[in-house]
């Protein structure tokens, strides 16, 4: 078979395997919600021990991180994450993972070349583009204050 810019579309839309779309929301929402849960009941725990509102959540994103490096090195996050897709890319949990999992990938290259130069490889775009977005923020909100158009 011949493809060209109009058959190979319609091929590839006949033989790719359908995404069950409903049941991998659910997933996702269920296994979200189970790690803000548990991030809650943290953070809730936390506040009784320490009484501070501020070194509860602290702690709580420490041991958030700390947890989900840990179930990545174990291979525990990737296997959660084949079947609960995007429920696992809750913000804390799914940036330590993915800092953590090029690092384990390249760890046999040594502590600089491997581990060093590949933790932030997934993620250092996102630091990068978002910290950028950040300033260019900040300045537009700064010059329409200027101008009076807050």
């Amino acid at each position: 078979m011949k493809f060209d810019r109009k058959t190979y579309p319609e091929y590839t839309k006949r033989h790719a395997p359908r995404s069950p779309t409903a049941k991998n929301t659910f997933l996702a929402f269920v296994t979200g919600g189970c790690i803000c849960a548990a991030g809650q009941g943290l953070k809730e725990s936390y506040l009784v021990l320490t009484g501070d509102e501020k070194t509860s959540g602290t702690l709580v994103s420490v041991t958030l991180i700390f947890l989900s490096c840990l179930f990545t090195s174990l291979g525990l996050y990737d296997r959660l994450a084949k079947h609960a897709g995007a429920g696992t890319l809750v913000p804390i949990t799914g940036f330590a993972n993915a800092c953590m999992s090029p690092a384990l990938d390249n760890k046999s290259e040594g502590w600089i070349s491997g581990l060093g130069a590949k933790t932030f490889i997934i993620s250092g775009p996102v630091i990068l583009y978002g910290t950028a977005a950040g300033v260019i923020y900040g300045v537009v909100l700064w010059i329409l204050g200027l101008i009076g158009a807050k």
